[in-house]
């Protein structure tokens, strides 16, 4: 579900008119965050890691209200659940995009994983059978690490979902570290909101 919200009496309603004249107005983060007990929990669980962080991602998505916002024929909305479409392998090193339905409990977030992993396997579709603005793309990345990364921009300033990347997992310190890339449009987002994400899924990624 959504809800249009009232941009003329919006507090950043200058911020929003501002980015929206720009060619691209995405901005784009790095930040490298510890998965050591959340990987620890995946194998001893024997359940996906990339599952896991993607569901702990995407529970600290659902909380910050920015990232739920989006730009729909110059009108503002707001959805009230936010899914996953997320890129994932097939065994010819293809891949194809997900659309993988939020729920805070993870055995039911993990069965729509799996239900959406099977049917890429099993297809040589790039694109799901849903798709739309009610998701943030993801990208996995595992095979280096990395300390910046750029998103493919199509040339409309109006796309306002939020697209994230995340990178191969290293040892730095004897903890586990992850490189999780965010890319959204100032319009809607500003560094504070990338800020609220990042320190709650942080903390999330520590109650395993």
């Amino acid at each position: 579900m959504k809800k249009e919200f009232d941009i003329t009496h919006w507090n950043r309603r200058q911020h929003f008119e501002h980015f929206m004249t720009l060619v691209d107005p995405f901005f784009a983060v790095t930040v490298q965050v510890d998965v050591t007990e959340l990987y620890a929990h995946a194998k001893s669980n024997n359940v996906s890691f990339f599952a896991c962080y993607l569901h702990a991602c995407m529970e600290a998505i659902n909380t910050v209200e920015n990232f739920k916002l989006r730009i729909e024929n110059d009108k503002g909305y707001s959805y009230d659940q936010i899914a996953a479409s997320a890129t994932i392998a097939r065994p010819d090193n293809t891949y194809g995009f997900s659309f993988i339905h939020y729920a805070k409990d993870f055995n039911t977030f993990n069965a729509n994983f799996i239900k959406e992993r099977e049917r890429i396997i099993n297809s040589e579709e790039l694109f799901p059978p849903v798709n739309s603005n009610d998701c943030v793309y993801c990208s996995a990345i595992p095979w280096f690490n990395f300390t910046g990364h750029k998103e493919t921009f199509a040339g409309n300033h109006r796309d306002s979902i939020p697209r994230l990347a995340f990178g191969k997992v290293v040892k730095q310190n004897g903890r586990l570290v992850m490189p999780v890339a965010v890319s959204v449009n100032h319009a809607l987002v500003d560094g504070y909101h990338v800020g609220l994400f990042f320190e709650c899924f942080k903390e999330i990624l520590t109650k395993f």
